[in-house]
């Protein structure tokens, strides 16, 4: 018998939303604009998933050898806020095959659809936006790392998420996402399921690390595990 799941939380970028990772490309950019030489690989690394200013200063961290770190940060996060803008004017985004069906038959199942990220609520809504993706239409909710004060792996913007959904057990949700810190986001919100998709920032054994429930090829394969 199927576990009873009534909301599924989705992360955006490289989960619902293909964008070719061009927010860790442009992380890797203005954290190397700097002077520092950090590969896309360790962006994926250690960025995957966070808050974006949060991104930047584990990549300086884990990637480098100073000590003191804030005020690079803090420069590279005002670029990199100004270079992101721009490569999504310019980019073509478009989601992952199958998902806005899937969207539909979820909520027409009775299950809600919420949305949550890493990004800014500005940086969040411009995407629907280019999507054509309408809360209360396409979705039930968007929650942003703007709307909380813990970003992940904590388990806020979850609970935010359950809490406008007007969902009280965490065993009845579902976390999904591209990047270990997803999985731990969901568990630390004590969701009863995590599902790892690799269509985004990390691989199999990366994602495995956080041990989800299921690590899936592609969010079609949701349908098995809901419907």
């Amino acid at each position: 018998m199927k576990q009873r799941i009534e909301l599924v939380v989705f992360d955006m970028a490289g989960t619902t939303v293909n964008e070719d990772n061009v927010v860790y490309k442009t992380v890797q950019k203005v954290i190397n604009d700097e002077g520092f030489n950090v590969s896309l690989e360790e962006v994926l690394k250690y960025a995957a998933g966070k808050e974006k200013h949060q991104a930047i200063t584990d990549v300086l961290k884990e990637s480098t050898t100073l000590t003191s770190i804030g005020l690079i940060a803090n420069i590279a996060f005002s670029k990199f806020k100004t270079a992101l803008k721009e490569a999504y004017i310019t980019l073509e985004i478009k989601t992952f095959e199958g998902t806005e069906s899937l969207f539909k038959e979820l909520r027409d199942s009775g299950i809600k659809v919420v949305l949550n990220t890493g990004y800014d609520r500005t940086t969040a809504l411009f995407l629907l936006e280019k999507l054509g993706w309408i809360v209360g239409e396409t979705i039930d909710g968007l929650v942003t790392a703007d709307d909380v004060e813990n970003g992940r792996p904590e388990g806020d913007m979850i609970l935010l998420a359950m809490k406008n959904a007007g969902i009280y057990d965490a065993e009845k949700v579902m976390k999904v996402g591209d990047s270990a810190i997803d999985i731990e986001e969901g568990k630390n919100a004590h969701c009863g399921i995590t599902v790892g998709v690799l269509t985004g920032a990390q691989n199999r054994a990366q994602i495995q690390e956080a041990n989800p429930t299921y690590i899936i090829e592609s969010l079609n394969e949701l349908r098995a595990i809901l419907l």
